[in-house]
């Protein structure tokens, strides 16, 4: 049986690049970051460690306390797993015309965002090495949060904004991203109908 992603062309493409294009960086999300930022497996460790205590206190029973722990053990073990093969089956692709974020674990699309179409871009630096750049891209709102999602800046749900999450070497992802927007001539700048393509990958 051959995945999709074995089939690309290009890792995280789904063709070949256009003549004159060519890639700058590629990456992905560091699984572990993802699973904190994304899934918040800390918020739920604390969420289950107050219930064991509280079974443990408040009823006394050792195997209620006992599957209390289980419960959250295994919540975690299923965030981390689901983390991994999220981190695993996406690839940022930066080129110097776009950027594509392949990504989808059941249904995976690669969705191509022409850096004309980006006006700003903000970054979340973590003292474990991985960050997060956020691109504000009008035309993403026609996506939709729930299709760009973990991949997306966290609440901005009428104006979605594409995130690369949990990289490594945001800080100098972001700066090049933004050095090769400035370099879009003028006349290429966003148009109320340029659009932001998602693909089947």
């Amino acid at each position: 049986m051959i995945a999709e992603h074995e089939i690309e062309p290009i890792r995280g493409l789904p063709g070949e690049l256009p003549a004159g294009e060519r890639i700058l960086w590629q990456g992905r999300p560091e699984w572990r970051a993802l699973a904190r930022t994304a899934l918040h497996t800390r918020a739920v460790a604390v969420y289950f460690a107050v219930l064991t205590l509280a079974a443990a206190i408040g009823t006394g029973s050792v195997f209620g306390t006992a599957m209390t722990l289980a419960s959250g053990l295994a919540a975690l073990g299923l965030l981390h797993l689901l983390a991994w093969a999220m981190a695993r089956a996406t690839v940022y692709t930066l080129t110097d015309k776009r950027l594509v974020l392949r990504l989808g674990v059941a249904l995976p699309k690669c969705i191509n965002i022409p850096l004309r179409l980006i006006t700003s871009i903000d970054l979340v630096a973590r003292q474990d090495g991985t960050g997060d750049v956020a691109l504000a891209v009008p035309q993403a709102r026609l996506l939709g949060y729930a299709a760009l999602w973990p991949h997306v800046r966290p609440w901005k749900l009428a104006r979605p904004q594409p995130m690369l999450r949990g990289i490594a070497h945001a800080d100098k992802v972001g700066a090049m991203i933004a050095r090769h927007c400035e370099t879009t001539p003028e006349s290429q700048r966003p148009t109320a109908r340029a659009p932001v393509q998602a693909v089947a990958a």
